[in-house]
């Protein structure tokens, strides 16, 4: 592909604002950003940052990252937020890397199948899920899946690459897709049981989870929308099993939705026996403010932006509570938050 080629050019959109791509809704121009919603638009993308020197930056949901306030003009932003994609297969299914994991929990609703319940209210992709093998108490996606595929951008013409479970290399926070110029474009995940669906039933339950996507990065926006969705299944005769609704009032009620944050900044660290949050509240840090952002008042290990935050006033806050964790603490917490 050259750079003149004007697909490159159409997939690709200019002079765009990623504080409407990330929950922490901050985030300044980008000069390039592009949203693929197939395989084969992603390998054009990918092809020409390669032909124009622009250096590609993969991100989901844009839940755990924190965007720059003044993104580098040879930076390419790019999300698979918008290929969203279903394969009914025997025992298993395949989903592609840009579903959001709590459309995999409807599906689970609509279907019988509890195995996703803890992906509900998740505010990320699959492909992001696969890359950090995301958990919720017990459950995390390594217990669902089957095969990742992955494309190397730094190679997109060897096509797709599977990594089966063994391959995943799974720790705690750490895998191998962070450790490779990989993107997880989609994932086998194992079924419990058939859903026992025809063809058109299929086809219907994918249509109807497609068009329960929300494009919104906003989590405000993102909570009413997807619970929401229980009251509404109710109302269609589905069972809304009491583990979805457990979901709700765990999250709902510490206050993850109210303001726009990426969740959990810090890793904890299981050398010390407290996580990172309990830290944070014995060093007496809840509600310290640095311009629009603060601590939470009501989690020690969520930064939030309470109106106008800057990415300077988050890094600020970040690296205060990496000083005093130091101090009294001894070591220095690493940031699960990616910071742009």
């Amino acid at each position: 592909m050259n750079s003149q080629n004007p697909t490159f050019d159409l997939l690709c959109r200019n002079h765009v604002g990623l504080d409407a791509f990330s929950t922490y809704e901050i985030g300044g121009e980008a000069r390039h950003l592009a949203l693929p919603h197939t395989l084969e638009e992603l390998k054009i993308v990918l092809e020409g940052a390669k032909t124009k020197g622009l250096n590609p930056f993969l991100f989901g949901m844009g839940s755990n990252t924190l965007f720059p306030d003044r993104p580098d003009e040879d930076m390419l932003f790019f999300s698979l937020k918008e290929h969203i994609e279903f394969k009914l297969l025997p025992g298993r299914l395949f989903v592609s890397g840009g579903t959001p994991m709590t459309l995999l929990a409807l599906f689970g609703l609509y279907t019988g199948i509890s195995s996703f319940d803890f992906m509900f209210l998740l505010p990320g992709t699959l492909g992001a899920g696969v890359y950090m093998n995301a958990k919720y108490f017990s459950h995390q996606v390594s217990d669902v899946l089957e095969t990742a595929y992955v494309i190397d951008k730094e190679h997109p013409e060897q096509g797709i690459i599977p990594v089966p479970l063994a391959g995943c290399e799974y720790g705690y926070k750490t895998s191998i897709f962070m450790r490779k110029p990989w993107i997880v474009v989609g994932a086998d995940l194992k079924l419990p049981v058939d859903p026992k669906l025809t063809p058109d039933e299929t086809e219907a339950l994918f249509a109807k989870l497609q068009a329960k996507n929300l494009p919104s990065s906003m989590l405000p926006d993102y909570y009413r929308h997807y619970a929401g969705e229980l009251n509404i299944a109710a109302k269609q005769g589905f069972e809304v099993r009491q583990e979805l609704l457990d979901v709700i009032a765990d999250r709902g009620g510490k206050l993850h939705f109210d303001y726009p944050s990426c969740g959990s900044v810090f890793k904890n660290n299981y050398t010390i026996g407290e996580p990172m949050g309990k830290l944070v509240d014995r060093l007496g840090l809840r509600g310290t403010v640095r311009g629009g952002a603060m601590i939470s008042d009501h989690h020690g290990n969520i930064i939030q932006n309470r109106g106008g935050a800057k990415a300077s006033d988050v890094t600020d806050l970040v690296k205060l509570v990496q000083e005093k964790v130091e101090a009294e603490f001894g070591f220095v917490p690493e940031p699960e938050l990616v910071i742009v």
